[in-house]
C-alpha cells in the first residue's frame, strides 16, 4: 500500500502522455456547470496544486450576464411504447442530449418527438452536438441514420437531470514571477465527448504549466492559467480581475483545439498590433499549414478578452480552427481525430514563446559595434564568402539586438523563426555578448 502511494506521488503530469490525459477525461460530460466539470478541474488540480477554484453562485450578475442554474445528467433516452426500442440513450454517448435539457418522464406521439430531435443529414452517422443554455428546452441528438429508423406511434421521453441553485467553477493557476507582467493561458472545460473541441486545449495547457514549473523554477516572468467554462466563464472572470489583468497582462493566448494535426492557425487581436500576435506569428513562422484569421473571424473565449472596454492583449491559438474542420461540434471529434503528435506540435509552438520571454524579451549588444565573434569561435578565422553566407542569421540577429526590438520583432525583420533564434539568442548568451 505504502509503495502504491510513494509510485502515485512520484506520477507527474509530463510522465503521462498528452494523448493519454485526453484519453481519461474524454468520457465525462461537461458542460458550464455540473459534476461532470468539477470532475475535470480536479483531474488537473490533482497534478498542480498552484490551482485555485473559484465559484459563482447561480443567479449572479457578471458584467450583463447571468450565472445560470447548475445542471447535472444522470439518464436520458426515448423508447417506442410497442416494440421497446430505444434510442438516443446517454449512458452509450453523452451527445445524445441536448446539453441543460430540463427534466421530462412523458408519453408523448412520434410527430412532437422529432420536434425534439437533431440529427446532421449530410452525415447520418454522425452525432451533432447542441445545447440550451439561456432558455428551458429538451431534446435528444442522434445519428440521422438511427432515426431513419424508428418507427410512428407513442414514444416514452425520460431525462433524468436537474437545473437547480448550485455553482459555476473554475481554475486558475498563477506562477508568480520576478517580474509582475504576465502572461495569460486560457482554455475552457465546458464541452462533453468531443476530443479537439475542447479536451485538447486544457491538457496542452496543463502540458505548458508542467514545463514552465520544471525548466523555470525561478521564472522571470508570472504565468496565469485559466480552465473555464467558455464564454460565461471568460466573463465571470474578467468580471472579478479585470483591473488586475489591465494593469499586468502583456501577453496571453485562448488555446482551442489543438490536438488534431492537419494545420496550425490563429486568432488575431482586433487591431492585430499586440505582443501576443507578434508572438503566435513568430512561434509559426516556417511551419506548413498555417492559417491566419481576423478577429471578425473570432468565435471563442477571445471575444471577452478583446471585446470593448477589456481589449486585453490575447490571441486564439489552434490546430484546426473551431468551425472550420468537418467534424467540429459532433461525434466524429473523438479519439481517432486527435493525436499525441497534434497535442506535442501545440505544446511545441507554447514552449517556444514561453523560452522567448525567459531568455529576455528585448535582447541588447553588450558591445559597441559588432563583436569580435572569431575569438570566441563564434565566426571563421578564414574569410570566404560561403561561410559568411552561413553566418547570416548571427549577424543579423545581433545587428537588431538593440533593447528596443523583441525577439519576435527580430524574427520577422531577418526572416526567421522563434525556435531558430531562440537557439541562437542562448548561444550568444551563453558567450556574454547580449543580455
Amino acid at each position: 500500500m505504502n509503495s502504491f502511494i510513494m509510485i502515485m506521488k512520484l506520477t507527474r503530469y509530463e510522465d503521462i502522455k498528452l494523448i493519454d490525459h485526453l484519453g481519461k477525461l474524454f468520457p465525462l460530460c461537461r458542460s458550464l456547470t455540473g459534476e461532470g466539470t468539477r470532475e475535470t478541474l480536479k483531474y488537473f488540480e490533482k497534478y498542480h496544486s498552484e490551482y485555485k477554484r473559484l465559484s459563482f453562485k447561480t443567479r449572479s450578475k457578471v458584467f450583463d450576464w447571468e450565472i445560470p442554474m447548475e445542471w447535472n445528467i444522470k439518464e436520458a433516452y426515448f423508447e417506442h411504447i410497442e416494440t421497446g426500442e430505444r434510442y438516443a440513450e446517454f449512458k452509450k454517448n453523452n451527445l445524445h442530449i441536448v446539453g441543460y435539457s430540463e427534466p421530462i418522464n412523458k408519453e408523448i406521439d412520434y410527430e412532437e418527438l422529432v420536434k425534439h430531435i437533431f440529427t446532421l443529414e449530410k452525415n447520418p452517422n454522425w452525432i451533432p452536438y447542441v445545447t440550451s443554455y439561456y432558455k428551458k428546452y429538451w431534446g435528444f441528438c442522434m445519428k440521422e441514420f438511427d432515426k431513419r429508423k424508428m418507427k410512428r406511434g407513442k414514444y416514452k421521453v425520460y431525462i433524468n437531470s436537474s437545473l437547480k441553485d448550485g455553482n459555476l467553477d473554475l481554475s486558475h493557476a498563477v506562477l508568480k514571477g520576478k517580474l509582475s507582467n504576465e502572461i495569460l493561458i486560457s482554455s475552457y472545460v465546458c464541452h462533453p465527448s468531443m476530443a479537439n473541441n475542447e479536451l485538447s486545449g486544457p491538457v496542452v495547457l496543463n502540458g505548458l504549466l508542467s514545463y514552465i514549473k520544471t525548466k523555470y523554477p525561478k521564472n522571470k516572468y508570472s504565468y496565469r492559467f485559466i480552465l473555464q467554462p467558455e464564454t460565461i466563464g471568460s466573463i465571470a472572470y474578467l468580471s472579478k480581475y479585470l483591473n488586475h489583468l489591465k494593469k499586468n497582462l502583456i501577453c496571453g493566448f485562448s488555446l482551442s483545439c489543438v490536438g488534431d494535426d492537419r494545420a496550425y492557425s490563429y486568432v488575431k487581436t482586433p487591431f492585430e498590433n499586440t505582443l501576443a500576435d507578434k508572438a503566435i506569428n513568430a512561434a509559426l513562422f516556417k511551419l506548413k499549414n498555417v492559417k491566419a484569421y481576423s478577429f471578425l473571424q473570432r468565435g471563442s473565449d477571445e471575444r471577452q478578452y478583446c471585446s470593448p472596454g477589456i481589449r486585453l492583449p490575447i490571441c486564439t491559438f489552434s490546430r484546426s480552427k473551431f468551425a472550420e474542420y468537418p467534424e467540429y461540434h459532433t461525434s466524429a471529434d473523438n479519439l481517432n481525430l486527435v493525436s499525441d503528435k497534434g497535442l506535442e506540435g501545440s505544446l511545441e509552438v507554447l514552449k517556444n514563446i514561453i523560452d522567448a520571454f525567459e531568455l529576455g524579451l528585448y535582447p541588447k549588444l553588450v558591445t559597441k559595434c559588432e563583436p569580435q565573434l572569431g575569438k570566441r569561435d563564434l565566426y571563421p578565422t578564414i574569410s570566404q564568402y560561403k561561410e559568411k553566407k552561413s553566418l547570416e542569421l548571427r549577424m543579423n540577429f545581433l545587428a537588431y539586438c538593440d533593447g528596443k526590438c523583441s525577439v519576435f520583432d527580430i524574427c520577422k525583420l531577418i526572416n526567421c523563426d522563434l525556435k531558430t533564434l531562440n537557439n541562437e539568442y542562448k548561444l550568444l548568451k551563453e558567450n556574454n555578448l547580449v543580455t
